[in-house]
């Protein structure tokens, strides 16, 4: 247990405190479960060190097995490094993450956050978690606003910090010009604009600029701006607060945006319905071990344990699903390429499903590589693959495989027994309702749109009585 506060990692963890060092060190301060959870989704994992009180914490040991150096520290230690009055007894060492302003999705639709001279800390993460939870593409600090890696601005974001690309550090100036340049309208927020926002054209890409918590925007700021617009009220409130009205500008653009895709409220409606029956089995697995604890032999007892981690793991693969269909439609999908092994998703993969006696043998077959793509989410179009085949296929083992085509990675999922034809397993891809037919109704439909969305493609084909699916993903030359 480190207990001093001299120690050279708790010092150089406490320099973090303050900007000059994360400067230097470009890296920062993460407090509490859920931003380090968050991190820890990342691919690879975006922490790179845990202070813990506890190392038997279930972050402490999922942070571990992923390589993470976790290290055991008193009550003492904790409190110097973090900012709240009751630490959640964990803190992380993060590496910076923001990107360069001309790496902002430029696709349609898209929806920038701009703050400019925003300095309350509290407010600035609490808009970058509204722009997370709206599909925003980006957020962007500019260079007069406060530091993102503040460690409350980082705490406010409640983890969104890790969800969405963000800028840091440029001029508003700048930031208008080059978002304009690449066919941005920019909106200048402002208590008396001359737009009403329930009446603003929000298609296409859009901006909204967004001031300073007592003083709004400047003139010089305004009259770059396409256009001023105001939140209309009702009220008497003299006017909304920064993250308030953030808030309301940004969901009225996802408003808009999910109204025009259909598929999306299908989506979200067929995820509610697979859903329902892992949090089902969940709830009576734990209802039986609370009220028969004592009744139940160790191998029941196990039984039922891994029953619902098997659930919990069904449910956040499609909770993810589900993140990514909402971040193709909103054109915000960011990517995390790695050289990725396809065996070990594959040996990773057949773990998973094995908890589950029914699910069919896992087999590699190919050449593993490594490719040059997003490891998790090839992951996840893979138990998609393997799900679909478990329902549609009903004989032995499912074959993975892979293998370099033509500059593209080709990886394929197959199973004997098809009991569909090519054209059905092609309507597979289209999200479908509730109650329509077995297997998840989102998992294709994601798999293909994040393919594409990469500049690849998925498919299926039944060769025989082999049914298969596919994805092929463009590989950098």
């Amino acid at each position: 247990m480190l207990t001093s506060l001299k120690n050279p990692k708790v010092a150089a963890a406490d320099r973090l405190k303050k900007g000059a060092a994360r400067e230097r060190d470009r890296s920062f301060l993460v407090e509490g479960a859920q931003g380090i959870s968050e991190a820890l989704d990342r691919e690879p994992p975006a922490i790179v060190a845990l202070l813990v009180l506890d190392p038997l914490d279930p972050l402490a040991v999922r942070a571990s097995r992923l390589g993470v150096e976790v290290s055991h520290v008193s009550p003492d230690v904790l409190r110097k490094l973090t900012s709240t009055v009751t630490p959640q007894g964990i803190v992380g060492i993060a590496p910076y993450l923001d990107v360069e302003l001309s790496t902002v999705p430029r696709t349609d639709p898209s929806c920038v956050s701009v703050l400019h001279e925003v300095r309350d800390p509290g407010n600035a993460g609490t808009v970058l978690r509204s722009a997370d939870a709206a599909g925003v593409s980006a957020v962007v600090f500019t260079s007069s606003s406060v530091d993102v890696y503040n460690p409350k601005t980082v705490r406010a974001s409640a983890g969104s910090l890790f969800h969405l690309p963000v800028v840091r550090g440029v001029p508003t100036p700048e930031v208008i010009e080059s978002l304009r340049g690449s066919g941005f309208r920019t909106f200048a927020m402002d208590a008396d604009g001359s737009e009403n926002l329930y009446g603003l054209d929000l298609g296409g890409r859009v901006a909204f600029v967004f001031g300073n918590e007592a003083h709004g925007l400047p003139q010089e700021i305004v009259r770059l701006a396409d256009a001023t617009v105001r939140v209309p009220h009702a009220g008497r409130a003299e006017s909304l607060n920064l993250a308030a009205a953030a808030t309301v500008c940004l969901f009225e653009w996802a408003r808009r945006r999910v109204g025009k895709g259909a598929a999306l409220e299908a989506l979200i409606a067929a995820a509610a319905h697979d859903i329902r029956s892992p949090l089902t089995a969940m709830k009576g697995f734990g209802y039986a071990l609370e009220k028969r604890w004592a009744q139940l032999d160790d191998d029941q007892r196990e039984l039922m344990l891994r029953g619902i981690v098997h659930d919990a793991d069904r449910m956040d693969q499609i909770l993810r699903m589900l993140v990514d269909a909402a971040r193709v439609t909103a054109g915000s999908l960011e990517l995390f390429p790695d050289q990725t092994d396809v065996a070990d998703i594959t040996v990773a993969i057949g773990e998973l499903l094995g908890r589950d006696p029914k699910h069919p043998p896992v087999v590699w077959s190919g050449d593993p590589g490594p490719y040059f793509v997003d490891p998790a989410r090839l992951k996840t179009t893979l138990l998609s693959y393997e799900e679909a085949l478990a329902w549609w296929a009903g004989e032995g083992a499912t074959t993975i495989g892979a293998e370099r085509r033509e500059g593209n990675l080709h990886v394929w999922a197959s199973r004997a027994g098809a009991t569909i034809d090519a054209g059905g397993a092609e309507e597979l891809f289209l999200p479908r309702k509730p109650g329509a037919g077995g297997g998840s109704k989102i998992g294709l439909y994601v798999a293909r749109a994040v393919a594409e969305t990469q500049g690849g493609r998925a498919w299926a084909d039944v060769a025989g009585d082999t049914l298969s699916f596919h994805v092929e993903l463009p590989l950098p030359s």
